[in-house]
């Protein structure tokens, strides 16, 4: 997937960076505490993949010409803003990272590599009724997996369970916007639209509240 930035609103925008091409750029505007995490960090895939996300979400906030405000994990393990202005969520897959931002309104975004052996994983993430219509395809199966993992980033909390609790309607392959919906849980009967991007072997959602 190629490095780019995509306004979606005035309001929102996404970035992607391919984080082999991130060594040489500077972390001058972290904030002190990040800086330390980043210190911190002593696996060197991990530290260029944290490095990756940290130069996303800088480029999508330079698309919607806003200053970077540093960022900071709840205990759900999502990402916020350390002035408290907008949501964000961050992603990375094989040498690519992404990240998305909205000025008023949660939004997640996942990126997944299509492989074979995703379609045996299926029960852990799918119910009954979507292994029946996305059949034993690689392609639809990382899509809705890509999928049901945007909008559980973007509920933002522990506890919900990808197969029993996020659900999609049916789609194709050259669908680009998928439904889906969140039952039993606090945030039941919330319906979710999710944007699919599709680069070779690489797809990437994501969905705004």
């Amino acid at each position: 997937m190629q490095t780019k930035i995509e306004k979606i609103s005035p309001y929102s925008a996404l970035a992607i960076k391919n984080i082999q091409e991130c060594g040489q750029e500077n972390l001058d505007f972290l904030s002190f505490r990040e800086k330390l995490s980043f210190a911190n960090i002593s696996h060197p895939e991990k530290k260029k993949e944290w490095k990756g996300a940290r130069l996303a979400i800088k480029s999508a906030l330079d698309g919607i010409q806003l200053p970077y405000p540093g960022f900071f994990k709840d205990e759900h393990g999502k990402s916020h803003p350390m002035d408290h202005y907008g949501y964000v969520s961050l992603t990375h897959t094989r040498g690519i990272a992404a990240a998305i931002f909205h000025k008023e309104m949660p939004v997640g975004i996942d990126l997944e590599l299509i492989r074979g052996k995703v379609v045996r994983l299926g029960p852990k993430f799918l119910n009954q009724g979507e292994i029946d219509f996305l059949g034993n395809d690689p392609l639809l199966t990382t899509i809705a997996w890509s999928a049901k993992e945007s909008i559980y980033k973007c509920q933002g909390k522990k506890g919900i369970s990808l197969r029993q609790h996020i659900f999609l309607s049916p789609f194709t392959k050259s669908d680009p916007v998928i439904k889906g919906r969140i039952q039993g849980s606090e945030d039941t009967d919330h319906h979710y639209t999710v944007q699919v991007q599709i680069e070779n072997d690489i797809i990437l959602t994501y969905t705004i509240w």
